[in-house]
């Protein structure tokens, strides 16, 4: 698939959800070839291409939507049940990077399909103006996130399907509890404030008599960052990114962990 047949389709890289599949190899009769691709939708169906009959469909959609929930590559074999037991495999086993299913078809053929997920870049909200922020944001484009400033006192937008969302509250005195209502109240993956503990442990109080739910208001980073004892601006927001790729990574963890289950 090319990128203009993918934007044939509406779809953006960066910002929709959306895969490519893609045969990699054949045994025995089978109606799709080794190179045949598809593109693949958010729900897993296919819009765009052809990869054989409806014997592959079900394996491919199942593996579409897990390359989806974990963010990861899946390889898949569909391979007729003799052939599995011959590899001393059932389906839906994983051995070796491969996840293993059924084909039913009267044909007995085997295809190996790679599905490669595009999901949307991370969005990460920097909340203020303080050194800290301008130093974030200038940054965290080189780590593959999308930022978007905003300000302290403007709610934040309903958030993009599939689309992951960090938060970082930089203001440092200029409109930090009207941030963190603002904030609290959208969701996020990742929510982090800018300041000590001791202050965060003022403002907490402040949320609580608002009705901010408890365990909201504990989920908040506060202080921001890991402690690798940052001082400078730079140095902040560098442990700032090193937490959020923390967190980012550890989401991906628990989501291919789940879609394993």
């Amino acid at each position: 698939m090319t990128p203009k047949q993918i934007m044939e389709h509406g779809l953006q890289d960066g910002t929709d959800v959306f895969a490519i599949a893609t045969i990699v190899r054949t045994a025995g009769t089978t109606a799709a070839k080794p190179g045949a691709k598809a593109l693949l939708r958010g729900d897993g169906t296919i819009i765009d291409g052809w990869l054989g009959g409806g014997c592959v469909k079900g394996a491919i959609k199942a593996a579409t939507l897990r390359a989806y929930a974990t963010g990861q590559p899946q390889l898949i074999s569909v391979a007729p049940e003799e052939d599995l037991a011959r590899q001393g495999v059932h389906a839906g086993d994983d051995k070796d990077g491969v996840r293993f299913a059924r084909n039913g078809c009267p044909s007995k053929g085997t295809i190996d399909i790679f599905i490669e997920p595009h999901l949307p870049e991370p969005e990460l909200w920097v909340i203020g103006a303080s050194p800290v922020a301008l130093k974030l944001t200038a940054l965290a484009p080189h780590f593959g996130w999308t930022v978007t400033e905003a300000a302290s006192d403007a709610p934040l937008p309903d958030r993009a399907p599939g689309r992951a969302r960090y938060v970082v509250i930089a203001t440092q005195g200029q409109g930090d509890l009207a941030a963190l209502t603002a904030v609290l109240t959208s969701g996020a993956d990742y929510v982090a404030f800018v300041g000590s503990g001791k202050k965060y442990a003022t403002l907490s109080a402040k949320l609580a008599a608002q009705d901010i739910p408890a365990g909201q208001i504990a989920a908040v980073h506060a202080p921001a960052g890991l402690n690798i004892g940052a001082v400078t601006p730079a140095e902040i927001a560098l442990s700032i990114l090193a937490q959020m790729t923390e967190v980012k990574r550890q989401i991906s963890t628990q989501a291919a962990q789940s879609a394993a289950s």
